[in-house]
């Protein structure tokens, strides 16, 4: 049983990741992000983005690569672990 807590912002996920989204990334991003989670699976193409651990949770593979491949792009704080990861 794993437990994860949180539901951050788009804007939180880049402070954590010490990185800049572009305006066209960010607004992928927004529009994506699924706020409540609790017993609700991820809508398709969706996310949500969890404090502890910090993890993004996609609703497939196909949506954690395209989301992954995004935040390749940036260069992430040394230091700062981030997972990705899928419901399906």
């Amino acid at each position: 049983m794993s437990i994860m807590l949180g539901n951050l912002t788009v804007a939180q996920m880049e402070q954590r990741l010490g990185i800049t989204l572009s305006d066209e990334h960010r607004q992928i991003f927004t529009e994506s992000r699924q706020e409540k989670v609790n017993d609700t699976p991820l809508a398709s193409g969706c996310w949500h983005c969890f404090d502890i651990p910090f993890m993004l949770m996609c609703d497939g593979k196909e949506t954690a690569m395209r989301f992954r491949d995004i935040i390749q792009q940036y260069t992430i704080t040394k230091g700062v672990t981030f997972q990705i990861g899928w419901e399906r």
